[in-house]
This record gives C-alpha cells, structure tokens and sequence, in this order.
C-alpha cells in the first residue's frame, strides 16, 4: 500500500505503468509512456521508472502499490475498457485498499451515450467510453489511469489531466539543452567528455545515438545558495555545462533541439535563396529519404551503384548534371560502395560558389553503411551552405557572393575521416 504523506507536495516525481498483455508479448508498441513520460519532463518532472505489465490483477496491484511508495504520482495507460481482461481499476482499488464500486451517474451518461444513437447498450463495449481515473490518497499520493488508445488517451491527458497537476502543484525550474553532434560516434563522445561529467546530478549530462545524429542532452535544474555558493538558476546551470561540452566538442554540432537535417539545411538555403537537385549512387535511395518530402529538394535520382550509364562519368559531372537538369543553384552527387566491411563514401557538390568532392570511409558496410553515406552529404551539403553564408576568413574582408549562376571557377578535392578509430585506420561516421 502506497505510504502515507503528511502534506500533498508538489509532482516532482512520476512512475509510469503501461498496461497491457498486449505490450508484454510484444504484439503493441507502447508510444503512450513515451508521449507522456516527454510531456512530464517539459513539466520539470523526474520520471524515474517506467514498466510495462500483463494483465493480471496481482501484477498489476503490486506494481501500483510500490510505484505508490516511490513517487509523487503514478500515471497508467491501458486496462480500463470493459472487457474482463481490463482489471486497472480492480488493480488501484486493491493497492489503496477500496472497494470499487458502480457510479450511477457515469453509468446513465453512459447508457445515454447509445440511446441516442438509438442503439442498445452493450454489456461489452470497446469504442472509447472508458473513463479516466483521478485517485487521491489521504495522505497526499495520487494515482492518474488513463485509457489505452492513443486517440483516447492523448486528448484526456491533454484536456485534462495537465491542468488538474498544474493545479496541485507540478515541477520544478528546469532546462533542457540538446545538441545535435555529426562525424563522431557515442563512444568516443563519452570519453571526450568524461566520466564525472556523465555522472554529476545536475545537471544530468547524457549521450544517445540517434539515427540521424549522435545527441547530448543537458538536463538542469535550480540550485539553492549553498556552502557559500550563490543560488543558480537553472538556465545558469545548464548554460555553464553547455559551454564546457562546446569547448571540448564544438565543431561537430550541427544543430540543437529536435532539428533534422531537412530543417537545418532549409534554413541555410532559405538565407541564400538557394534549390537543390541531388543523385545518389548504391545508396539505395537513404539520402532522398533522409531529407523526407523537404520543400528546397526540387529532384532526387538514385541509380545503381555501377553508375550512370557511363561508367566513366565523374560524380562531379552528375552534380552539376543534376543541377542544370533541375535548374536549381545546387546539385549534389553522393556515391556508396562496398570497401571490406565498411563504406567507400564519395561526394561532390556544385554551388554557385564552388565546386567540392571529397572522399570518406563510413564505418560498417551494407544498410548502416549506406545510411552513414547519406549523413555524410548531408553534412557536407550543411558545411557548404553555412559556408556560402559565413563572413570571409580574412578580417575585414568581405563575404562571398552568394549569386545564382555567378559559381566561381574554384574546385576543391579532400579525402579524409569524420573521427578516426585508433590502430585500424578506419572512420567513423556518427551516429
């Protein structure tokens, strides 16, 4: 039985119980406790477990009782529909001890809801007419069951759940930085950051390998004045962190937040007025699905990796193909094939600027490969756009002029790594 509290405190901790056999055999993804542990957070909220469970009531009992002792709220999705597998509500009952009971009036409003529509009501009925449950124990604990549907549950923890927890008293100062890092893998980030840094309570500091990019989130609260030391903000703790990861690993930020590739590159295009055309070799098409249905893509090609139709066409010379064919300002051309177990990446980019290739190894072969092929010209394509737009290098001088059809005659050629693996002479493209 969850622990009595003298005095209902503010939410500052949740724990998330997702109910249904249907999760723990793996036939349903369970997106709900994502959605809701991500909102709970934004809230300044410490979700500090989430569990998935069957449906058996003894199960599902325990789980509520011990969540009870734990945090400030427990919140459940799932198990609340009519049928005799739903036992969510016999599951809180049995935890606090109660009796659960028929509510008449839930029951009429519910029968009217089919004797308007001139049906009967149903003794069994799964379309959406299972109510939430607001649990408030004596001593100040609080039970949250929301339905399972996601079309039920999502406007129901929106609507009115949100408001009600604001209301009791929810979260604390928080700050989320989030910044979205390329040509680097999660292990060598860790190690560049180091261990007291990933393990310090705030602000909690932690690396994830995303698809599309390897990410470090900085999560931070307020301090209090303390030992002499002034109360931060925490937006001043947060800050403080940010500018020491920055100092350590500053030139493979790409973007921060939930940014994509699509959305950093419209913006550099959107500052230069600028199109893109692209063609893609043994990529399997991973860079046309990368930048998605994005509005600056004006063609994409993808072709087999033994090449064009003329074998002895540079990929230089598909760029600017790609381009004139398009009538667009920039024209890309990305190339993957096999080298041992990793990826051989070629690339060539044609502005009104320049002209660009360079050659990199993809750590991994085969699918990851051909992803990691498709980050690396994205990554190439953002430098060059951020390069367009970049005051000259030489103090003073002025900025090149981004003018379509005005490309200068300056080529470019490089082969290197995005972040070498120490001893086997190959690269890593994150994530």
């Amino acid at each position: 039985m969850p622990a009595e509290r003298s005095t209902p405190g503010p939410i500052l901790t949740a724990e998330l119980l997702s109910v249904g056999s249907e999760l723990t055999t793996g036939e349903t993804r369970d997106t709900n406790a994502g959605e809701v542990a991500a909102a709970l957070t934004g809230l300044g909220v410490t979700v500090v477990r989430i569990q998935a469970l069957p449906d058996h009531l003894d199960a599902v009992r325990d789980a509520f009782a011990m969540a009870g002792n734990r945090a400030d709220v427990v919140i459940s999705t799932g198990g609340l529909g009519p049928t005799p597998d739903d036992l969510t509500r016999e599951a809180i009952a049995a935890a606090c001890g109660e009796e659960p009971r028929i509510d008449p009036g839930l029951e009429e409003w519910l029968r009217g809801l089919w004797g308007r529509r001139g049906m009967e009501f149903p003794e069994i009925n799964a379309n959406g007419t299972a109510p939430g449950w607001w649990v408030e124990r004596p001593g100040g604990g609080l039970i949250v069951a929301l339905p399972g549907p996601p079309r039920e549950m999502r406007p129901m923890w929106a609507d009115w759940v949100v408001p009600r927890l604001r209301q009791r008293g929810l979260g604390r100062e928080t700050a989320i930085r989030t910044l979205r890092l390329t040509g680097i893998g999660e292990s060598q980030v860790a190690d560049r950051l180091g261990e007291s840094l990933l393990r310090a309570r705030n602000p909690i500091v932690a690396t994830y390998a995303r698809v599309d990019a390897v990410d470090i989130r900085i999560a931070a609260v307020a301090e209090p004045a303390r030992d002499g030391l002034p109360e931060r903000s925490a937006a001043e703790v947060a800050d403080a962190v940010e500018a020491t990861v920055l100092a350590e690993l500053a030139q493979f930020v790409w973007a921060r937040g939930v940014m994509s590739w699509a959305g950093a590159i419209e913006t550099a295009l959107t500052a230069l007025g600028w199109r893109v055309a692209t063609v893609e070799l043994g990529t399997g098409g991973e860079l046309a699905a990368l930048f998605g249905a994005a509005t600056w893509l004006e063609r994409s090609e993808s072709l087999s990796a033994a090449g064009s139709g003329d074998a002895a066409e540079s990929l230089e010379s598909l760029a600017e193909r790609a381009r004139t064919a398009a009538g667009v300002d920039v024209g890309l051309a990305v190339k993957a094939s096999a080298n041992g177990e990793d990826t051989a990446v070629s690339v060539a980019i044609v502005s009104p600027l320049r002209t660009h290739e360079e050659r990199r190894l993809a750590f991994l072969g085969g699918s990851q490969g051909r992803s990691r092929a498709a980050l690396t010209a994205a990554a190439m394509l953002l430098d060059e756009l951020r390069g367009a737009t970049a005051p000259a290098a030489v103090p003073g001088g002025p900025a090149p002029a981004a003018v379509p059809g005005g490309r200068k005659s300056r080529r470019h050629h490089s082969t290197k790594p995005d972040s070498t693996k120490p001893g086997d002479g190959r690269t890593e493209v994150s994530p």
